[in-house]
């Protein structure tokens, strides 16, 4: 029998927006000047950014924006963390990607000026400094490296996009899952004596969302690559022993 997917509490909350932000001067100017594209950018500069920003604070569950919502800004994630999914025709969360503080997310649909092709989730408690398009826009056509370093974000962004569909594509789900914890060392790995420690913590089935594959069957491969000695697993916490070219166990 056909049903109809209705999202649950954990797919797609009820939204935010209507939750009052703060507007403290001191803690928007910061939230810009740390992050890396506005950093050479003067006072007077920061000022005049910061006063057509929005803050707004989210709790673990809140939907920050939906699918079908205009885009008209960049979200600055300042704390917390962010999860970024759409819903297949089957009901089923995918993972695109997740955001980190000190990340920017929604920019391409604000540039392009279309609405948002998915759901953007607080999966903690967060704090995101709204950068409306026009802002931001001016802050590129007046400063080249503000457009530098934005035109970075994007191209990286497009980059790991691209390397994600071949992946999809083209790859076995042992090789998809090599690439995306390739990819989380690349972002969020911390050199240490043993090897690459990926810093973000993030569950098995988070892993199997992202990459296609089944809980089960990513589970099962991370045990084969830390048998393998290629990475090591310690609460949660996955460690890159090697950044060579992970072995295919079918060829043999």
């Amino acid at each position: 029998m056909h049903s109809t997917f209705v999202p649950t509490a954990n797919v797609a909350p009820s939204p935010a927006s209507l939750r009052p932000s703060f507007n403290d001067m001191n803690e928007k100017f910061w939230y810009l000047k740390k992050y890396p594209a506005f950093a050479d950018l003067n006072t007077e500069d920061i000022r005049s950014l910061d006063s057509v920003c929005q803050v707004q604070q989210y709790s673990r569950g809140d939907v920050i924006y939906f699918p079908g919502d205009h885009a008209d800004s960049t979200m600055l994630l300042t704390s917390g963390r962010v999860r970024i999914y759409h819903i297949t025709g089957e009901g089923k969360q995918a993972i695109l990607g997740f955001v980190e503080a000190n990340e920017t997310f929604g920019e391409l649909s604000a540039f392009q000026n279309t609405n948002r092709g998915e759901y953007a989730e607080a999966i903690e408690k967060c704090v995101v400094l709204q950068v409306p398009q026009h802002g931001l826009r001016h802050m590129m056509e007046q400063h080249a490296t503000v457009a530098t370093r934005m035109n970075e974000v994007f191209a990286a962004r497009a980059r790991r996009a691209e390397r994600r569909l071949k992946s999809l594509l083209f790859g076995s789900s042992r090789d998809r899952l090599w690439d995306l914890l390739e990819d989380l060392a690349d972002r969020y790995g911390m050199p240490t004596q043993g090897g690459i420690v990926i810093a973000q913590k993030i569950s098995h089935q988070d892993l199997a969302s992202i990459i296609g594959a089944t809980r089960e069957t990513v589970t099962i491969t991370l045990g084969e690559l830390q048998n393998e000695g290629k990475i090591e697993i310690n609460r949660r916490r996955i460690t890159m022993l090697s950044q060579s070219e992970v072995p295919d166990v079918t060829a043999n």
